[in-house]
Order: C-alpha cells, then structure tokens, then sequence
C-alpha cells in the first residue's frame, strides 16, 4: 500500500480497513460481531471501527443482529452482514459445457445453470451462451417487481469495489471501494470499444481480424444487448473461468488447448461491453482454487499454509496456493500441471507435447482403466509436491467427481510409496477430495469478484 513516491496510499489503506471489518462481519455469521470485537482483531481504533461501520450500516450492507452481555456497563450491540445486499455471477465455461452459478455475499449459491456449450464454436457462439445464462440468472434472481432497474443503497459502492479490485483503482481512484459509484464500460458505448477492437485487429475465433473489413461478431452482439445487466440490483459482476493458458491481468485468452483460435482473444473486454457489469477472467484451476482457499473463513492454505488443487475433467490443470493466495506466476501462467512430460517419446498431447500428464491420463480414463490414471495423475502430483514442498494436494473435476475413492486412493498411494522411499519423518503429503464438487469452479469465478472486497486474495 505505498504511493508513487513511496509514502502510504491512504485510500488503499482506508479500502483495506474497510475489508477486513467486512471479512470478520461475514465470517461472523449469523451470530454477528461487536464493535469492540472488530477494534481488537482488526488492531483499528474503536472510533475507525464505529466509522467503518456506520457507514457499511447507512449503504445496508450490515445490520443489528442483536445484544451481547458484556462484563461492564450496557450490553453491546453485535452486528453482522447482509447476504443479499451483494451478488456475483461466476461461469465456467469448459470444452463441452458451460455451468453457471449466482452467490451471494456469503458466496452462498443462490441460483445455478448448466448447458451444452462447444467451446470451438466462435466468439459469439460462446459469448451468447454465457450472455444467456448470466442474464437468466440474473433477471430471475434479483431483479424484483418495480424495482425499475436503480441499484439498492450500497450496491453501486459494492460494485465499484469489485471494479476497483479488478483494476487496483482502490490505490488510484478518487474514493473508497464502497463509497464510488462505478463508470460501467457500457458508459463508453459499444462503438467506442468496437473502434479500438477494430484499430488493434483484434482476431476472432470463427472469422476473420476485426480490422479486415467487417465488424466483428461481438461488436455487433454488444450493439444489440446494449449492456444488459448493468441495471441488476445488487450484481457485482461477472467472474469466468476456462482452460488456458490466458492472461489474467488483460483478460486475454492465450492459445487454449485444444483451441488455439481463440489466441489473442479479450474476452474479458467483449463481455464487459455485452453485459455492461466488471468481468475478471481466470483459468479454470486458479478460480476453484481461489474458492477453497476461502472456503470456510480461509482454514485452507491461510497463513503459511499452501496446497495444490488439481482439475482433472475434460483437460488436467492445477491451481496453486501459497499464504491464502492464488500463485499465478509473473505471466500469470502458473498452474500448466497437466503439460508436464513424462513420456519422452508417449503419445501426441493437444499442446503440440508428447507424452503429457494430461494426454496419457485422459487416455487412461478412455480405456477404463482408472487405477492407471490416479497412478500417472499421482506421478505427477508426486513431482509437484516433491518441488514445492506443499502442504497438501486436492483432486477435484467431474472425472474425479464420477470416482472419487479411486482418484484419492490412487495418488495417495503414490505420494505415500515416495515418502517411504525418501525416508521421510513427516510422513506423505495428503491428498483429498476438494468440496464443491462440479461447481467449484463456477463457485471459484464467483470469488474472482467477491474475495477482493473481502481482502481474501487477489481475485482480479
């Protein structure tokens, strides 16, 4: 939290403050927390904490939640958060499906969708299918009779907050996370981000660059849906998770595996100006890892612990956490696990590689043969945990979900036969089953948005 010229930001710090009370209101529960309480965990001074939270009040994103008796003097008054004040989408969009979930502040899942989806199929075949969903969701969800479309008190503050996270304009922009209102990038119009897309020749998946010649497919969608949840009540955003490898920071798509049209890509962008709410993109393995590490009040890889999260489902991935936080590398590539070689002279991966993890696993699981797949999968677990020294190792993914005791016995046994050989005192790294089942990654998009205002992690 430093300025350009190496003294404090304060309004980094003020947005900072602001997310560790809203933090400790939301792992409180129900049960609510007191003012007091927040001043001695936070180390805030009792007049910042009545600020914070008087404010957090006035916007309605906290409320009463009773008295406490307390050792002297008048009871104390506890609060807690509301839930619904905030929303977030999250999408994973995977080779042959796109599921789709809505949560709450509480990362609660409200209301969730699924579809076919063909991944190869063009931008706007794809970006419609995403479109559609989020705005079903949406619509249905929380837009209420006669709401006319104006954001509820502190929704507009919440959402600046997300946009702010995702663009690190807490540190820069003219106010506090929850006191900005948010400049959509539908404010712009479509025509001004389509002239840019047109002026880069941006290449499309299915066509030609935007720039030869013709308007691209997701200029011309963002034309006709003209921002279509921008007016949500409550919606923070849009979190969307997919193989990659991408640029997270640009939300650019990079060559994908198995689709290598989508190179280049800013999906984050097109989706922006089609749906007029902040959109972070990730890779599919960093989102669900992002939702388990704040999963439960952040138990798993708080501070000093760390764990790898392999995805292992239409493609094998992982997701990498050290101190609570999602490592993505200085290119924001980490986590390209299922492209490690094993096999010098193996077969053909989609990477272009041979012999991959992934290709020779997934091939494995084609013929039935499960026991082969944990043990190559578990070989490769084996090797990342012996160079990262990790904590512990979670199996997630719908081929892991459709057998779950084969998956996690099968590399535990393998980490386990490796810890015997190297002589260990601590015993083999753990492995288990990650919770969330098949929608820990649309879950995890969803924290793209929501863990920033929290200040659980880097969501953006």
């Amino acid at each position: 939290m430093r300025g350009a010229a190496g003294g404090a930001n304060l309004l980094a710090l003020r947005s900072h403050n602001t997310a560790l009370v809203l933090d400790l209101l939301r792992t409180a529960g129900t049960e609510g927390i007191s003012r007091l309480e927040l001043a001695e965990r936070t180390g805030l001074t009792p007049q910042a904490v009545s600020k914070i939270t008087g404010r957090l009040r006035g916007e309605g994103l906290a409320t009463e939640a009773g008295r406490r008796a307390s050792t002297g003097g008048k009871p104390r008054t506890v609060l807690r958060l509301v839930p619904g004040a905030g929303h977030a989408l999250g999408v994973h969009l995977d080779r042959d499906e796109l599921r789709a979930v809505l949560v709450d502040l509480d990362g609660t899942v409200v209301a969730e969708r699924r579809a076919p989806l063909d991944l190869g199929a063009g931008a706007e075949t794809v970006l419609a299918g995403v479109a559609r969903s989020a705005e079903e969701l949406a619509t249905e969800a929380l837009r209420s009779p006669g709401a006319e479309g104006l954001l509820p008190p502190g929704a507009g503050g919440l959402r600046a907050a997300a946009a702010g996270g995702l663009r690190a304009a807490a540190a820069d922009g003219p106010g506090s996370p929850t006191e900005d209102a948010l400049r959509t990038p539908a404010a712009e119009g479509p025509g001004a981000s389509a002239s840019k897309e047109q002026a880069r020749g941006v290449r499309v998946p299915g066509g030609r660059a935007s720039g030869e010649g013709r308007e691209s497919p997701v200029a011309e969608g963002a034309r006709s849906a003209g921002g279509a949840l921008g007016a949500v009540p409550t919606l923070l955003g849009l979190g969307v998770a997919l193989p990659g490898p991408l640029d997270h920071g640009r939300g650019v798509l990079h060559r994908v595996t198995g689709f290598p049209e989508w190179d280049g890509y800013p999906l984050r962008d097109a989706l922006e100006r089609r749906l007029g709410v902040p959109v972070v993109v990730d890779k599919d393995t960093n989102a669900a890892a992002l939702g388990l590490a704040v999963r439960d009040g952040g138990d798993r890889g708080g501070a000093g612990g760390s764990f790898a999260y392999l995805h292992l489902g239409t493609g094998l991935g992982a997701g990498l956490v050290f101190g609570g936080g999602v490592h993505r590398g200085a290119r924001t590539g980490a986590g390209e696990f299922g492209h490690q070689v094993l096999q010098l002279d193996g077969p053909p991966c989609t990477c272009g590689a041979r012999g991959c993890v992934e290709v020779l696993c997934l091939a494995a699981v084609a013929r039935g043969d499960l026991a082969e797949a944990a043990r190559v999968l578990g070989t490769g677990a084996a090797n990342l945990a012996a160079l990262l020294d990790i904590d512990q190792v979670l199996l997630g993914g719908r081929t892991v979900a459709a057998a779950p005791e084969a998956f996690v016995h099968g590399v535990a046994a393998v980490l386990d036969a490796r810890a015997r050989r190297e002589g260990g005192h601590d015993g083999a790294v753990p492995v288990r089953l990650a919770p969330g089942g098949t929608r820990a990654v649309a879950e995890g998009a969803a924290q793209l948005l929501l863990a920033p205002l929290f200040g659980r992690g880097d969501g953006g």
